[in-house]
């Protein structure tokens, strides 16, 4: 959200107040607290008829700073809040001088020069990381919004900044406007399904803005040396992680928003799926089965979409009879030949489904300020929302998934869940605009939970497309809606990089794009993407996503890198216990990596596999493929070529190289054996 009009003026709507300078600064327990008004004060009354800002200093843990900075302090905070993990005993250092005051967590600290300006320096082992700076921090009243609190931190020379969610735009998010609120936009817009206030900087820190609302940045975008973020209300809190390292900084920041639960181990396997609105049946989804299992392709998860249940209600979690009459046989058949079972679900409740009435006696549903239920056409006629603030809607609703589970399903996939509206009454009390974010993490928190209980810890997965700070915790994610072009393939990748970058550990996306039908060579590239992704499945709209539906190449290339996988499978899981115990992703982007390689920086078409394999995906109907190569040796995974880049610290080098279907930019790094030949 933008408040000035150019460099000088405010816009006009706008009333801003901007903190001054420091008055007064005081230590109450392990808090450094900071008062500033909007004016300097020269004179006692001086200090009548304005606001007061006041600023709160404290540290969670070590190398990470609080800030809590409000106005009014009378008001009643109905939530929600992102739970955060708790470190027990950590007492920052405290000093007050005449001229300035400090706070240090580690090697991280702030100190607030008590003067003439508003001037709040964060350094990390004494070195300069941003800065307060005058009108950074301000108390604001929007003629139609309200009020609302904004704050700026500085950006230096050369700053870029990563993160704030799957944005399937830019890798670097300077001189964009980002606004933290889910939706359901696709992956071609500046709209994403997963916003997360958190963004990291290539000069060794990040910043969570602990709003589960809808947090407004501009980064380097009002301000081309700043990065600006307001919420609405009466206060604002955010968190400086120090790092320096970006792993590190992420290491932190999963610290204190939750890590990764570690999937089970055949969710690392290949999905396939009915795909959205195809014809299907038992004769239909066994003859997919076996015509994988005719082309030696091996197959860990199928997956039943939307029509498993009959239209108009979904989700009433039965079974269309039409289609499936014995839909437990039919999955003991499937399970018997060692493939997992994965159903489409979503947190609506068709009027017709026949739990409808079950959800509104039970008071399960958001309501309207009316007391009557929230309902729309939009999706499914007539369908309410399950409301997971309420404990017995989450006991309700999942005890119908429990079924399924005793039925022989094995996970979930979580659909939907961004269109909430902004104005409904939760059973909670909570601010409706602040749960319509939040409404993901209750959501998938209710399915993950129930699986971890009934099939244990280490054996649960969701295949979720929602998700807000701390959706880390459930793994795991798919991109959402692509269309079926090398463009949109590129932009899915960016995606799944920007989401890595955002404490995400596990990601997958739809092969051969959602929306539409790729044609041949598209598919077969996607396929070398997919394979080489954490997690890879087959999946569309339309039409079905079978390789053979294509050509039988397809199949030959689906089968190729699926084995590749199968081989990969115990580098990738060692690569999965990193993202659970330190946050690190499994698919990286080439900065975290390599941070001090300024040709990473920007590079968004090429990732890192784990630690030590490079993954340079074609997208091109040729097979020409650009990827750069950091300085080191490296050994070609499909040839065994060995390849030295760059030489004498003067960083790595450009390839430029033709692939067949069969191929791809595929390097280890420093001549490790990720597998046995």
């Amino acid at each position: 959200m933008k408040f000035t009009n150019g460099y000088w003026l405010v816009k006009e709507g706008i009333e801003a107040h901007f903190a001054a300078s420091a008055v007064e600064a005081g230590q109450r327990g392990n808090e450094l607290v900071v008062y500033a008004p909007e004016r300097q004060i020269h004179h006692r009354t001086d200090t009548l008829n304005m606001p007061l800002i006041t600023v709160r200093y404290s540290s969670p843990m070590r190398n990470v700073i609080r800030v809590r900075i409000s106005h009014f302090e009378g008001g009643t905070d109905r939530g929600p809040r992102f739970p955060l993990e708790k470190v027990p005993s950590f007492k920052p250092v405290i000093r007050i001088t005449e001229h300035e005051a400090i706070l240090e967590s580690g090697e991280l600290s702030v100190s607030v020069e008590q003067a003439h300006n508003w001037n709040n320096v964060f350094r990390g082992n004494g070195k300069v990381l941003t800065k307060n700076l005058s009108k950074s921090t301000g108390y604001m009243v929007d003629g139609e919004k309200g009020a609302l609190v904004k704050e700026e931190l500085s950006l230096s020379v050369g700053e870029l900044v990563y993160g704030l969610g799957e944005r399937f735009g830019p890798l670097v998010k300077n001189g964009q406007s980002v606004d933290i609120w889910n939706a359901d936009g696709g992956t071609a817009s500046e709209q994403a399904y997963k916003n997360i206030p958190f963004y990291m900087t290539n000069r060794g820190y990040g910043v969570f803005i602990n709003d589960t609302g809808n947090v407004s940045l501009e980064v380097g975008s009002e301000k081309t040396s700043r990065v600006q973020f307001c919420a609405g209300g009466e206060e604002l809190e955010y968190f400086v992680i120090y790092g320096p390292q970006p792993k590190t900084i992420l290491e932190h920041y999963t610290a204190l928003t939750g890590r990764p639960a570690m999937p089970p181990e055949w969710s690392f396997g290949l999905w396939l799926s009915t795909s959205f609105t195809t014809s299907y049946d038992e004769k239909t989804v066994m003859s997919f089965i076996n015509g994988m299992e005719e082309r030696k392709i091996p197959l860990s998860v199928f997956h039943f979409d939307c029509f498993w249940m009959k239209g108009f209600n979904w989700c009433d979690f039965t079974w269309d009879k039409a289609t499936f009459p014995d839909p437990k046989g039919m999955l003991s058949r499937i399970k018997a030949k060692g493939i997992k079972i994965c159903v489409w679900i979503n947190p609506y409740i068709a009027q017709r489904s026949a739990l409808f009435a079950e959800g509104k006696d039970g008071g399960y549903f958001l309501k309207r300020a009316d007391g009557s239920i929230y309902q729309t056409d939009q999706w499914q006629a007539g369908m309410a929302i399950v409301d997971f603030t309420n404990p017995a809607a989450v006991r309700w609703y999942t005890s119908h998934l429990k079924k399924l589970l005793d039925m022989g399903v094995d996970c979930f996939k979580t659909d939907f869940g961004e269109r909430i509206p902004d104005d409904a009454v939760y059973f909670d009390g909570g601010d409706p605009k602040r749960h319509h974010n939040f409404y993901s993490f209750l959501y998938n928190k209710a399915v993950f939970e129930l699986l971890e209980k009934k099939r244990g810890r280490g054996k649960a997965c969701l295949f979720a497309r929602s998700a807000t700070a701390g959706g880390q915790r459930f793994p795991l994610h798919w991109g959402g809606d692509c269309e079926s072009t090398f463009e949109a393939m590129a932009e899915t990748l960016r995606g799944g990089l920007s989401l890595g970058l955002s404490g995400f550990g596990f990601w997958s996306h739809d092969i051969g794009g959602f929306e539409g039908t790729p044609n041949a060579a598209l598919f077969k590239r996607w396929l070398a993407f997919g394979l080489l992704s954490s997690h890879s499945r087959l999946h569309g709209s339309t039409s079905y996503r079978v390789p053979w539906s294509v050509d039988e190449e397809s199949a030959e290339v689906c089968r190729f890198f699926t084995e590749l996988k199968i081989r990969l499978k115990p580098y990738i899981l060692q690569s999965a216990r990193e993202a659970c115990k330190q946050g690190v992703p499994v698919l990286r982007a080439m900065f975290l990596e390599f941070p001090d390689d300024p040709a990473c920086a920007y590079l968004d078409r090429q990732y890192m596999l784990g630690t030590d394999l490079l993954v340079a995906p074609v997208f091109s109907e040729d097979g020409e493929v650009s990827y750069y190569l950091p300085e080191g040796e490296w050994t070609n995974l499909l040839t065994a070529e060995k390849i030295k880049s760059g030489h004498d610290g003067y960083g790595g080098s450009w390839r430029t190289e033709t692939h067949s279907f069969l191929s791809l930019p595929l390097l280890v790094r420093g001549g490790k054996q990720i597998f046995k030949a």
